[in-house]
Formats: C-alpha cells, sequence, structure tokens
C-alpha cells in the first residue's frame, strides 16, 4: 500500500472516499489518540482527501489540528515544533493533478518508517481499526502561523547580513504549487528582488507540470536570461524539492547543487559525512572524498535518507532529483532551506553561480532500462552480484561499480515497475553509453537464462485494495 513516499493514486479511481477514511482510520489506530497536525498541497481533490482522512483521525480518538494549504516541510518542521504526536501531509508530490497521497509523519517530522508502515498497513488489511465511543471521539481545531513559523526557521540558519548586501534577484516558478506561500516572501526578507512564475496556487498545474524537470523548465531558463537574474528555481509540488538554473540558463542537476552544498558544509564542518542514495552522482564522492569526509550510501527513496541520517547523527544529505537534507534545520527535503543554502554560498563566495558549479568535477550521464518480470528480479540480481563481486559492488540497493577512470554503473530493478534501471556516468558521454549498453547486454543474458526458473505472481494493484 505505501510506496517510496507514502500512498498515492488516481483520485476517485484509486483514492475513494471510502478508502481514504479507512487508511485514516489504520492511521489513527498506530498514533493511539494523539494530538495529529494535517497539512495539504494546492491539489483540487483536496478537500475529499482532507475531510476522510480527519474523518478517520478522529474516529479512533485523534484530535486533529488543521494547518491548511503548506509545503510538506513547512508541516514537517510544524509537527516537531509544535509538538504533535504525528502527522498528515495530503499530497502527490510531483505526480500530475489527477493524482492525490497520504504521508504520514512521526512526532518528529519525519515520515514514518517501513517498519511502522507495515504496522499501519496490517491495520488496515485486518480490519482492526480502534473506533472509539462517541463521547471520546476526537475534535478538529485550526490551527494558524506555520507558514511564519517555518519561514523565520530557515532564515535563521543562514547569514542574513551577508545575503542582504548582494541584493540577489531570483526568478521562482513554484509550479502553481504551495511553494508560492512562502519561498517568495522569505527570499524578500533576506533582500531579494523576486521575479514569479507560475504563482497562483491551482490544483490542475496549468503552468506546467508538477515535476521540475529539464524539459518542463524553459520559461523560467527563458526568464533568467532575459531578465538578468542570479538564478532561476524550480520547485516540485509540494515545494520539498528545487531544480537550479543559473545565471546563463543552464539547468543544473540536484546532485550538482546538493555537491556545491556539501563542499561548503564540510568546510566548516570536519569529519563531519554526508547521507545519499546509491543513484547520486560521483560527483558527491569526489566532493567528500576532497574533504577526506565519507559517503553513507543508502538505498533510494527520500525516507530511508532521512531514517539514515537520523540512526547515523548526519547533519546533511541529499538526492540526485533536488532533495537536500539540512540536518540543523530538519533531516528532511525542504526547497526553500536549499534556497537559503544556495543564496549564502553565492554571498560569502561573491561568485556567480555557474561559476562556483563549474569548478565541481563533471560527469555525463546516460539512462537506460530493460525488462525484467518481477518473479525474476532477484535470480538477476544474485546473478549480477556473482558475476561482479572482483570488483567490489556496493549493493546497497541493487549493484553500483566504480571504476579506475572515475566512471560508474548503477544496476537496480524498479521498485513500481517490472525493469531494471541502469544509471550511467562517464567523464565522456560515449563511455556512459557504452557502459549502458554493456551492462544491459549482460543483464538481458540473465533474465533470459533465469526465465525458466521462476514463476511470475499475480500483480496486485492499489485499485484491487479491500474497502
Amino acid at each position: 500500500m505505501f510506496g517510496t513516499n507514502g500512498i498515492r493514486g488516481v483520485v476517485n479511481r484509486d483514492f475513494k472516499p471510502e478508502f481514504t477514511t479507512k487508511v485514516a482510520e489504520a492511521i489513527g489506530t498506530f498514533f493511539e489518540q494523539s494530538e495529529i497536525i494535517i497539512g495539504c498541497d494546492g491539489r483540487s481533490s483536496n478537500v475529499m482527501l482532507k475531510s476522510g482522512v480527519t474523518s478517520g483521525l478522529v474516529a479512533t480518538g485523534c484530535s486533529v489540528y488543521d494547518a491548511g494549504l503548506a509545503p510538506t516541510p513547512c508541516i514537517q518542521y510544524a509537527a516537531r515544533s509544535h509538538r504533535f504526536g504525528g502527522g498528515v501531509m495530503i499530497t502527490a508530490s510531483h505526480n500530475p493533478a489527477e493524482y492525490n497521497g497520504i504521508k504520514v509523519l512521526g512526532k518528529d517530522g519525519v515520515e514514518v518508517s517501513r517498519r511502522e508502515e507495515i504496522k499501519i498497513e496490517n491495520t488496515f488489511f485486518r480490519n482492526k481499526a480502534d473506533r472509539v465511543e462517541w463521547q471520546k471521539v476526537g475534535r478538529r481545531s485550526i490551527l494558524d502561523g506555520v507558514l511564519e513559523d517555518y519561514m523565520d526557521a530557515i532564515i535563521g540558519h543562514v547569514r542574513v547580513n551577508d545575503i542582504r548586501k548582494r541584493r540577489f534577484h531570483v526568478v521562482l516558478d513554484s509550479a502553481n504549487g504551495v511553494a508560492s506561500l512562502v519561498s517568495p516572501r522569505m527570499l524578500r526578507e533576506l533582500g531579494c528582488r523576486v521575479t514569479s512564475l507560475n504563482a497562483d496556487l491551482s490544483g490542475e498545474f496549468p503552468g506546467r507540470t508538477p515535476e521540475p524537470r529539464p524539459e518542463n523548465l524553459s520559461d523560467l531558463r527563458k526568464t533568467v536570461r532575459m531578465t538578468g537574474a542570479h538564478f532561476g528555481v524550480a520547485f516540485d509540488g509540494d515545494a520539498d524539492r528545487t531544480i537550479f538554473v543559473d545565471e546563463t540558463g543552464e539547468v543544473q542537476w540536484g546532485d550538482r547543487t546538493f555537491a556545491l552544498i556539501e563542499d561548503h558544509f564540510l568546510a566548516g564542518n570536519p569529519g563531519e559525512k554526508v547521507v545519499t542514495p546509491v543513484s547520486s552522482s560521483q560527483v558527491v564522492r569526489d566532493v567528500a572524498e576532497k574533504h577526506e569526509s565519507n559517503v553513507i550510501w543508502t538505498k533510494v527513496g527520500s525516507t530511508i535518507v532521512s531514517h539514515t541520517m537520523k540512526k547515523t547523527r548526519t547533519k546533511l544529505g541529499g538526492e540526485e532529483n533536488g532533495g537536500v537534507f539540512y540536518g540543523p534545520h530538519q533531516p528532511v527535503r525542504d526547497g526553500a532551506m536549499t534556497i537559503a543554502l544556495i543564496l549564502e554560498i553565492m554571498a560569502r563566495s561573491n561568485r556567480k553561480l555557474s561559476k562556483l558549479l563549474n569548478d565541481l568535477p563533471r560527469y555525463y550521464i546516460k539512462k537506460g532500462k530493460i525488462h525484467c518480470p518481477n518473479a525474476q528480479k532477484d535470480l538477476v540480481l544474485e546473478r549480477l552480484n556473482d558475476s561482479v563481486k572482483q570488483l567490489e559492488p556496493e549493493t546497497v540497493d541493487g549493484v553500483k561499480l566504480w571504476f579506475s577512470d572515475g566512471s560508474s554503473i548503477l544496476i537496480r530493478p524498479s521498485g513500481t515497475e517490472p525493469v531494471y534501471r541502469f544509471y550511467a556516468e562517464a567523464r565522456t558521454i560515449e563511455k556512459a553509453s557504452r557502459l549502458i549498453t554493456l551492462y544491459k547486454r549482460k543483464l538481458q543474458a540473465f533474465v533470459g537464462s533465469t526465465r525458466s526458473e521462476s514463476k511470475e505472481p499475480e500483480e496486485t494493484t492499489i485499485e484491487n485494495l479491500p474497502m
């Protein structure tokens, strides 16, 4: 039921009112009559889902504090700062407008662990929700001020005067999402001039799709160049991820801006480690080695990064998709915090964003995939591991290989589709392409040889879950 970031599906196909309420009853049972904060992004279906979630929570004796429209990291910050027993964020993040979803937050604001998700799933599937007697039904209250508290907390982590002196001009593309509720005001508090794109909240995302990918950011790139802005920023739908466009109009992928923050952070915090998924670029490891530091590699998934940071007491994490986890603020992805950190780096160095990023090692990336039935994935992975063990692979999530010339390849089974994915990185695009070709050929052979040894199980979709 839970995926890598909560529960998601198409509204009124996967997410029906009765399904939403039943899920919320399972969540409320898990939280044992606690006080719960609830928030949502700007999707059109949020009225329906929030009503269902609220009903399910109060039916199990939880008291609900409705914070209204807010970025996901804002609700996460409020869950911890207000000492709630937990939280629920209603969002489908970067998915298209017809989708929505539910994220369950612990009392520290971090999404609950997989072990805790299983507890909620077991309650749901076994119909074991603890509904209370009528006189113990929870209450619903409105919670004001969370946007201001969140913004003030971010500003408190950077050198405000240094940033204000530079009078930066920033173009913000909020994707018609909840980023527009915080980031423009935060930037003005930091002395920046702001040009806004897609700032009107709309659950239909008319300006662009909420996934901030290079092919969706042509308007942002043009506006940065036309206005002479210092840089541009594109958010996803719930404002926990950011992709930057430098002053030349070039889109900079997330692990490069994370590596820039990493370089700045490790220079001031010698001996600290950083956490990142195995899908991140080699540049993250290069920067760590420059500072005689280490990288803790994790499986792909922001929740895994957050829980790894908590377990290892690490203060910085990042993802290649634009997620930066700044532990001194909170160990979760936070788009507004990322902007503030980049502004501080530019202010202290007195250099343009493109120049700062060009100082980092440059790699070229190629991606690929092949079909592999779900039932064969484990056998294929076992064969792959045996064939490359002399190369000392990283096996935390699939197989990642590093080579002496600085190139690398990650081969991992998809968690949502019957495919294996390939991410190759090298100093030249030709080398990255050769790695993809070579290892696709190897894996196709393993898929062929294991076909007769496995049987594909029946697929289960969210539509078939019991109500």
